[in-house]
C-alpha cells in the first residue's frame, strides 16, 4: 500500500493529474500494487478563496505519506511568485528535496527539433535547494540604497558604476548564491550512484568556475573529491554556456549531467525541447530518505486549461519516476514502455505532437496499453 498525496494545483493540473492517476491505477491492477491517493486543494483558487497557501499541518500530514504527485502551479489572478514560492518551493525546502531529477529521452517516433535520428537518453541531476535560489538578497531605492551600497562596498570590496542621490532616483538590487560543501557532495554522489545503477557510466559536471570563481570552484572541488571514489565512472567538466551549445550539437554524448540549481533550471528546459517538447518532460524532486515529489516540467498553461487538449504524458511519466523511486522498477518501466509504444504507433497524439487526440483519450489509450503489454 502506497499512500500518495495528490496536489492537482492550477490550470491544466487537474486534467493531467486525472490521466496520471488513471495510468497508475492501471499499472497497480496488473502489478498488484495498491494505492491510497489523498487529494489536497492547494493552488490559485484555494488561495483566492481562503488566503491560505500551504499550511504547516498539511505538510506534517504529508510527511507520513510515501510521495507527492503534483500537477502544476500558477494562476494569472495571483501575483507571479506567490504560489510558486508559497507552495512549490515550500514543499521542496520543507522536505529537503535536494535533488531534481530530469530524464531527457527522445523516443524513436518523436521528431527532435534538431532533426535526424539520434540516440538521446540521459539524466540531468540538478541540486535543488541551494545556489541563487536560497532567497538572500534585496532591492533598495534612494537614501536607503546609498546605505546598502556602502555596506556592500565594505563587505565585498565592490565597485559600482552608480552614484546614489538623495532624491530617490537611483535603485539597486542584489542576489547572493550559496553552495555548501555538504550540499554539493550529496547531490554529486547521487549522480554517480545513478550513473552506476542505470549503466550510464559517465558524469558531466556543469559550472561557471572561470567567472564565478568562489561559489563554483567549491562545486568543482567537491566534484573532484567525489569522482575519486568512483574510478569506474568517466568524468568531464563543462561550463554552462558551452553545454547549451553541446546539447544542440551532440546531445547523444551525455549520460548523467550534474549541475548547481540555477544552471539546472535553465538547461533542463532546453533538454525538454530536445526530447520533443515540454509535454513529454517529467521531473522528480527527490529526498532519497524522505518524501519526494513528482511533477511534469510544464506549468499551469492557463491559455489551454479546460480545453481537453493538454498532453498528459509528462504527468504520466512523472508517475513512472515515482514508482521507480519507491522501488517498483518493473511497474515504472511498464508505464514508460506503454508510452513509447503508443507514440510509436502514431495513432494517438495530442495537438502539441501534431495530432488531434484529447487529454482523456491519451490517458485511456496508455492505460489500456499498460494492461495489454502486461498480458
Amino acid at each position: 500500500m502506497y499512500r500518495i498525496a495528490v496536489i492537482p494545483g492550477d490550470g491544466v493540473g487537474s486534467e493531467v493529474i486525472r490521466e496520471g492517476l488513471k495510468v497508475l491505477e492501471a499499472v497497480g491492477e496488473v502489478e498488484n500494487i495498491e494505492f491510497d491517493f489523498v487529494e489536497y486543494p492547494f493552488g490559485g483558487q484555494h488561495y483566492i478563496s481562503t488566503g491560505e497557501l500551504l499550511p504547516d499541518d498539511a505538510l506534517e500530514e504529508i510527511k507520513r505519506m510515501k510521495a507527492i504527485f503534483f500537477g502544476s502551479v500558477g494562476d494569472p489572478r495571483v501575483k507571479p511568485g506567490v504560489l510558486e514560492q508559497g507552495i512549490l518551493l515550500k514543499i521542496r525546502f520543507y522536505y529537503d528535496q535536494y535533488i531534481n531529477l530530469r530524464p531527457v529521452k527522445l523516443y524513436p517516433s518523436i521528431e527532435c527539433p534538431l532533426r535526424g535520428e539520434r540516440d538521446i537518453d540521459f539524466y540531468v541531476v540538478r541540486e535543488n535547494t541551494e545556489d541563487f535560489y536560497v532567497g538572500i538578497g534585496d532591492r533598495f531605492k534612494g537614501r536607503k540604497s546609498k546605505i546598502e551600497l556602502d555596506v556592500l562596498r565594505e563587505l565585498y570590496n565592490l565597485k559600482f558604476n552608480i552614484d546614489v542621490e538623495s532624491d530617490g532616483s537611483e535603485e539597486i538590487a542584489y542576489q547572493i548564491g550559496v553552495i555548501s560543501k555538504e550540499g554539493a557532495k550529496r547531490v554529486i554522489e547521487y549522480a554517480f550512484e545513478l550513473a552506476i545503477a542505470r549503466d550510464k557510466k559517465k558524469v558531466t559536471s556543469v559550472d561557471k568556475a572561470n567567472v564565478l570563481t568562489h561559489i563554483y570552484s567549491l562545486w568543482r572541488d567537491v566534484f573532484e573529491d567525489v569522482a575519486g571514489g568512483y574510478p569506474e565512472v568517466e568524468t568531464e567538466y563543462t561550463f554552462v554556456d558551452a553545454i547549451t551549445m553541446f546539447f544542440l550539437s551532440r546531445p547523444e554524448k551525455y549520460k548523467v549531467v550534474v549541475t548547481p540549481n540555477m544552471f539546472g533550471d535553465i538547461i533542463t528546459d532546453l533538454g525538454a525541447q530536445i526530447q520533443g517538447g515540454i509535454g513529454l518532460a517529467s521531473s522528480g524532486n527527490i529526498n532519497p530518505t524522505g518524501v519526494s515529489m513528482f511533477e511534469p516540467v510544464h506549468g499551469s498553461a492557463p491559455d489551454i486549461a479546460g480545453k481537453g487538449i493538454v498532453n498528459p504524458i509528462a504527468q504520466i511519466m512523472a508517475g513512472a519516476l515515482m514508482l521507480q523511486s519507491l522501488g517498483e522498477d518493473r511497474a515504472g518501466a511498464l508505464i514508460e514502455k506503454s508510452v513509447e509504444e503508443v507514440l510509436r504507433e502514431r495513432r494517438f497524439r495530442t495537438p502539441d505532437l501534431g495530432g488531434n487526440s484529447s487529454t482523456e483519450e491519451m490517458g485511456n489509450v496508455i492505460a489500456e496499453k499498460v494492461k495489454e503489454l502486461r498480458r
